[in-house]
């Protein structure tokens, strides 16, 4: 399922847009090589892989894997954008027109063990800054939670974004505090009231 999440990050990420200045390595060589000319080595002074501490070769070996995956998908009839800065194909708005595309189903499938799941750090990177009503649901939220029944709920980080997603979701106490924290997130106390 790791895949479909992937390829709904592909998706949607027409609706993220993010500009990165100073990634990349120095000379003459282009920041961001497009998918046509064979996606030329993202990463500063030739290191491949691993983490530097902030992340570097890490986006730099997730765009290379983006313009292998879209080389691939125009080598297989689709008329693919390059990836931007942060590995993100932006295939417009309809992304509902696309997934019933013949053509780009065909295609996908073709070149789907090229789809590398988003790094954590680029993830958290692409998703857009709560403002501090937000921020505050979301503390107030984990904290309904903890108190309800579901002590290992993970804290969001002082920004909102969630610090950690290992917590028992199945036990009575979750699902307890589940119904009773909803409408802090605007969700139904009794989802599965209509079920039989």
């Amino acid at each position: 399922m790791r895949t479909k999440r992937v390829l709904m990050a592909v998706l949607t990420a027409s609706v993220m847009a993010v500009t990165v200045a100073g990634c990349g390595g120095g000379g003459d060589a282009p920041e961001v090589p497009t998918a046509a000319d064979g996606g030329a080595s993202a990463t500063a002074g030739g290191t491949k892989g691993g983490a530097d501490g902030d992340g570097g070769d890490e986006l730099a070996t997730y765009v290379n894997a983006q313009r292998k995956w879209v080389k691939c998908l125009r080598e297989n009839g689709v008329d693919a954008p390059d990836p931007n800065a942060k590995g993100q194909v932006d295939f417009g708005g309809d992304s509902l027109a696309l997934k019933k595309d013949t053509k780009y189903l065909k295609a996908s499938a073709k070149c789907e063990s090229l789809l590398v799941p988003v790094p954590e750090s680029v993830e958290n990177g692409n998703r857009p800054k709560l403002t501090p009503q937000q921020i505050k649901v979301k503390l107030d939220y984990a904290a309904c939670m903890q108190k309800n029944g579901a002590p290992d709920f993970p804290d969001p980080g002082p920004d909102g974004t969630a610090q950690g997603t290992e917590w028992n979701q199945t036990s009575a106490g979750a699902t307890r505090a589940t119904r009773i924290c909803a409408p802090i997130i605007g969700d139904s106390p009794n989802p599965d009231a209509g079920k039989g």
